[in-house]
This record gives structure tokens, C-alpha cells and sequence, in this order.
């Protein structure tokens, strides 16, 4: 029947991933994209191991590191005083093929898995729909989407993830709420080939760099090098991105002769929240649509992507007979990752980023140092923040 199959709105990395599960296992998918295209924004460029591990499965992780930049280390920074912490991924050996964070942007993913996908002739794409609402029954789901034109267009499948960002137009349709808070400044990222890392001293490819009046984030990936800064929300986006007001801003990041040049910029609202529900009848949630945090700390989409083979892994089970009740698991488990792990690090981040109590500061550097210096602390704060502990607590709920 034609609507024995699951429908997957959206088609960044947490949709295509799931897709590609599902597709493997033999199951029908409509994958639904409102975009008239593969989405190729500069959004997140961090892979952590465990999600690099998890791809491995799909044969694309090779082409991802051939196209990435490989980061044994990342760098906890004093803007003033220079590196305070290095943490050397590698101890991460036994724990993960591959002991490492990758700087390759997203889109490269995606593309990887369509093109594994386009040869699969129970996998259907389609381009330029954008979700409208969601309806089920006790056989299946409806999903009305509208074209360019206005035009709806119903498409019936029996499951439905929903994987269609922030804006979720699945999670809005069914109600479920999406409490949080917003951070109350904008976060400025711009990309520019200047090589910090020939100007900067013993600076690490993934860097963190704390400081009382402003922060900054600088990551590198093989061509260019990407800064984040805090900006002020009430400054004019006009200005804000300007090419003056942009060279103002990296001229205090780093002081150079001559202008930077800018091959992109952009500025947006971040915000902290988690949805109430994650699974709701044959309708479930994955990704942004799910949990929405900082970037500080690379988590959201890896998050996201762990979102997805943990609700595929579910959805094929129900598909070869399990109860639907079995969908519950996963709301109870990726729920609870992200309220005490994703959004917590990434909270933690920012505030320690962004400390002005100088005694708060010392303490918390202290702290770092400390644990890069005692092997078994390194070892589990790496897990920790590389995400591999939240996988492995996962097995303890029920």
C-alpha cells in the first residue's frame, strides 16, 4: 500500500540519517523537504567520535574525514593570558574508533547520504513542500504540505519523524510545547581564511576562549577558520553585519595589518529549550525539533544525529511487530539526554565562557588544569563531553 511507509520532514543531517536507518531495514520513506534543495548553510561543523562511529555503519565516515579536518586536541583559552587547559582527545583510544573531534560542515553529510539513498527505490525525495499540519489515526498519519504556490499537498504515510528544525511545523501542529528560555544575546559567526593558527600561539584547531567582556569561539576547518562572538541584540542587523562592523569586531579578536577577509557572516538568536514531548501516537520528534541549546560545546547536532538511529532503531522494531508502545523508550531516553547532559554542558559552557568574578574565573581555570593533569579525570570529562557517556547511561533508562 502506498501508504506503508514512513514519512521524514526535513532533510538536514537528523532527517537523512534516520532515513537511511529506516531505508536500510527495508522500510519505505518519504523524505519531505521544504527547501527546493539539499539546505547547504554554514549551521554545524563539529562531528564528536561516537557520532563518527555511528556513521561508520553507512560507509560514509571516510569520505567525511577526507573532506573534514581531523582535531586530536581542542583548547579551553584565557583571551588574555593564552591556553589554560588542552585536552588530548587520543584518550579516547579504547573508547571509540575514532579518538577525535572532525571540523567538516554538515551539508557534506547530507549529501553523502542522498547519494547513498538515490539508488534505493523505496526512498522518495521530495523538494519545495513545507509542513503545514499533522494529523493520525489509528492507522496512520497525514501530513498536509504547501508548495511555493500555496498549494496543499497530502501525503499519508503509517509513522512520521519530525525533523523540521526549531520552527518544527510537526511539533506546533500536535500542540507540544517547547519551554525554554532565551539567551539574551545574538551570537555573531564569521568565516574567514586568515590562518589564526600561524598568528596565535599554541593554539589548538577547536578553541574556547573565555573572557569578562567578551568571549569568542574560534574553530577551524580545512579551509577557513570560523569565529563566533557575543553581540548586542539591541544593535541593528544591518549594522551588526556590516562590513565596517564586522572588521571592527575581528580586528579585536585579533589585531592584523590590512582588512580580514569575510566569505561569510551571520547573526541569530539561540535558545535553550527542550520539547514536552518527544513521541505522541505514530508522530515523533528528533533533532532541533526536539531540543534547541547553544553551540557551545558542539552538541545540538550531534545530539540530533544520536536522535535518530536511537527513534529508527525503536520505529523498526514496531514495523516488524513490536507494540507502539515500544516508541515511549525513546522519548524517556533522548528526553532526558537532553535536559541533563546536552543542555546542561552547553549552559555550562557559556556561563564559564562568559564569567566576570575573577575569583569564579581562577577557580574554574584551576579546575581545568587539574584535570588535564590527572589522567583519569581527563579521561572521564572526555567522555563526558564528547558525548559518549550520555550513550552508554542511556541502557539505565527504562
Amino acid at each position: 500500500m502506498p501508504e506503508s511507509r514512513v514519512i521524514v520532514v526535513g532533510a538536514g543531517p537528523v532527517g537523512l540519517v534516520a532515513a537511511t536507518c529506516l531505508a536500510e531495514a527495508g522500510i519505505p520513506v518519504t523524505v519531505v523537504e521544504a527547501e527546493e534543495a539539499l539546505p547547504d548553510g554554514i549551521r554545524a561543523s563539529t562531528f564528536h567520535s561516537p557520532t563518527l562511529d555511528m556513521l561508520d555503519r553507512f560507509g560514509v565516515t571516510d569520505a567525511l574525514i577526507e573532506q573534514g579536518l581531523v582535531c586530536p586536541t581542542w583548547q579551553y583559552r584565557d583571551r588574555e593570558a593564552g591556553p589554560v587547559a588542552t585536552f588530548d582527545l587520543t584518550l579516547l583510544k579504547d573508547d571509540t574508533n575514532h579518538p577525535y573531534r572532525l571540523q567538516c560542515e554538515q551539508w557534506r553529510l547530507t549529501r553523502l547520504l542522498r547519494d547513498r539513498l538515490a539508488g534505493n527505490p523505496d526512498v522518495t525525495f521530495t523538494y519545495g513542500l513545507k509542513a503545514a499540519a499533522v494529523r493520525q489515526d489509528d492507522s496512520g498519519v497525514t501530513l498536509t504540505a504547501t508548495d511555493a504556490g500555496e498549494v496543499s499537498h497530502i501525503i499519508r504515510g503509517s509513522f512520521l519523524i519530525g525533523a523540521d528544525g526549531a520552527r518544527s511545523a510537526v511539533r506546533k501542529s500536535l500542540g507540544i510545547g517547547f519551554d525554554g528560555m532565551t539567551i539574551p544575546e545574538l551570537f555573531l559567526t564569521v568565516s574567514t581564511p586568515y590562518p589564526f593558527h600561524e598568528a596565535m600561539p599554541d593554539l589548538a584547531n577547536i578553541a574556547y576562549l573565555s573572557d569578562p567582556d567578551e568571549w569568542l569561539v574560534l574553530l577551524r576547518n580545512r579551509s577557513r577558520w570560523r569565529v563566533l562572538v557575543p553581540a548586542d541584540p539591541e544593535e541593528p542587523e544591518d549594522l551588526m553585519l556590516s562590513d565596517a562592523r564586522v572588521e571592527q569586531r575581528m580586528q579585536a579578536v585579533l589585531p592584523k595589518d590590512g582588512p580580514y577577509e569575510i566569505v561569510h557572516r551571520t547573526a541569530y538568536r539561540v535558545h535553550e529549550r527542550v520539547a514536552e514531548h518527544y513521541a505522541m501516537g505514530r508522530v515523533f520528534l528528533a533533532g532541533d525539533a526536539a531540543h534547541v541549546n547553544n553551540p557551545l560545546g558542539g552538541m545540538g547536532m550531534n545530539g540530533g544525529i544520536h536522535d535518530a538511529f536511537n527513534v529508527s532503531e525503536k520505529l523498526i522494531m514496531v514495523w516488524r511487530g513490536a507494540p507502539l508502545e515500544t516508541m515511549g523508550r525513546y522519548e524517556r531516553q533522548r528526553r532526558k539526554v537532553a535536559l541533563d547532559v546536552v543542555q546542561q554542558q552547553a549552559l555550562r559552557n557559556r556561563e564559564m565562557l562568559n564569567q566576570r568574578d575573577p575569583a569564579v574565573r581562577k577557580a574554574h581555570q584551576d579546575s581545568m588544569r587539574g584535570i588535564v593533569e590527572d589522567r583519569e579525570k581527563h579521561h572521564a570529562f572526555l567522555l563526558r563531553t564528547s558525548m559518549i557517556q550520555s550513550l552508554r547511561d542511556l541502557e539505565k533508562v527504562a
